[in-house]
């Protein structure tokens, strides 16, 4: 991973074999950033995407693995009063299995790149999103308590 701040923002580019969420959380740690938005585009080799299930109250999983073309993947990084940081982050997936196109998205938990992603890291300016758990899901979602 390699990456440059222009201006507010950080310019990330993961190269084969990095995991991207775990990079861009070292990324907000390394930087002092408590809360940012982050979009990008890419090739990964496996990917573990979530769904949550209202009825059961649980997240079901599915894992891809193969060339997987990373179409978009959009997110935020939050920190919760404790200062720990949490993601969440969306993304959508094409890739061909048994000669057919194919598409996957919704919660993504964990990709690992193949050759190369490319995502912009936008910090928080002027104050930071916090995080409120909600037990109904066991998530938590964006706190405004500044």
């Amino acid at each position: 991973m390699e990456y440059k701040r222009i201006g507010e923002n950080y310019y990330v580019r993961m190269d084969r074999g990095d995991e991207i969420i775990g990079c861009l959380l070292e990324i907000c740690r390394k930087e002092s950033i408590a809360s940012a938005v982050f979009s990008g585009i890419g090739g990964c080799q496996d990917a573990e995407l979530q769904v949550f299930i209202p009825e059961t109250g649980i997240f079901e999983t599915e894992r891809l693995e193969g060339m997987l073309e990373l179409v978009s993947i959009n997110g935020n990084v939050v920190t919760d009063d404790d200062g720990q940081l949490f993601h969440h982050t969306h993304a959508l997936f094409s890739f061909k299995k048994d000669g057919q196109h194919g598409m996957a998205a919704g919660h993504l938990k964990s990709t690992k790149v193949l050759y190369t992603a490319e995502i912009e890291l936008r910090p928080t300016i002027g104050g930071a999103i916090g995080r409120k758990y909600d037990p109904e899901t066991g998530t938590g979602f964006w706190s405004f308590k500044d």
